[in-house]
């Protein structure tokens, strides 16, 4: 318990999250094709989605910021979680954190996924502004206007899209503060996350996640 009482004081002070304390989650669906969708989904198709847009640290709104998005894949093999940050998009560089003032992205991975023996980084951005502020994301949402294109692209070399994502109904704050996304993707899916990031998330999340008060079932959520 000594452990965790900094940082369940740093989570109240942060809304509950130690992690990406403000944000707004949604209901939608993606449309996915290529090798990343058999590898998610066991080939071509559409899937629902969980989606969560936040803010990385507590900066006023409009400021610069690590700005992040959580996508759950409800495939038929059961939930894939996939973690961006905005983050540089040019070779060799799209492991860097990138703050950003809009939501629009672009969000990468970070880190890289082992796909086919080579190592491959997942990108999300939205074709035109979503806003600066979770107040002007929500508004475009209502509007049925965010839409997300997904790419991927190994260490060198360009992006090519292999899903799109269609964001729907926004969901209520308290399922938005139930969701516990999991930093390993999925421990069933073939596809998961490498690198030194990746080793520090998986101590993180789950910590924030217990010290807030997430749901332990997700299956429960919408």
């Amino acid at each position: 318990m000594a452990r965790t009482g900094p940082a369940r004081r740093i989570a109240s002070w942060r809304g509950g999250r130690l992690l990406h304390p403000r944000g707004i989650s949604f209901t939608g669906q993606a449309d996915l094709w290529g090798r990343l969708a058999v590898r998610l989904l066991g080939g071509p198709g559409r899937c629902p989605v969980t989606v969560r847009l936040s803010r990385g640290t507590p900066t006023p709104d409009g400021w610069p910021d690590l700005l992040g998005l959580a996508v759950r894949l409800h495939g038929p093999a059961g939930p894939f979680d996939l973690l961006l940050s905005t983050t540089a998009e040019r070779p060799l560089l799209r492991h860097l954190p990138v703050p950003r003032r809009d939501f629009a992205g672009p969000y990468g991975s970070l880190v890289g996924y082992r796909v086919d023996g080579r190592r491959v980084y997942v990108l999300a951005r939205a074709p035109h502004p979503l806003g600066r502020s979770l107040a002007e994301l929500a508004a475009v949402a209502a509007r049925g206007e965010v839409r997300l294109e997904l790419l991927a692209a190994g260490v060198t070399g360009g992006w090519s899209t292999f899903g799109r994502i269609t964001v729907g109904e926004r969901l209520s704050a308290e399922v938005d503060a139930a969701l516990a996304f999991d930093p390993d993707g999925a421990h069933r899916c073939a596809l998961r996350p490498r690198g030194l990031i990746q080793r520090l998330r998986t101590v993180a999340y789950p910590l924030s996640q217990r010290t807030r008060g997430a749901a332990r079932d997700q299956a429960d959520l919408p």
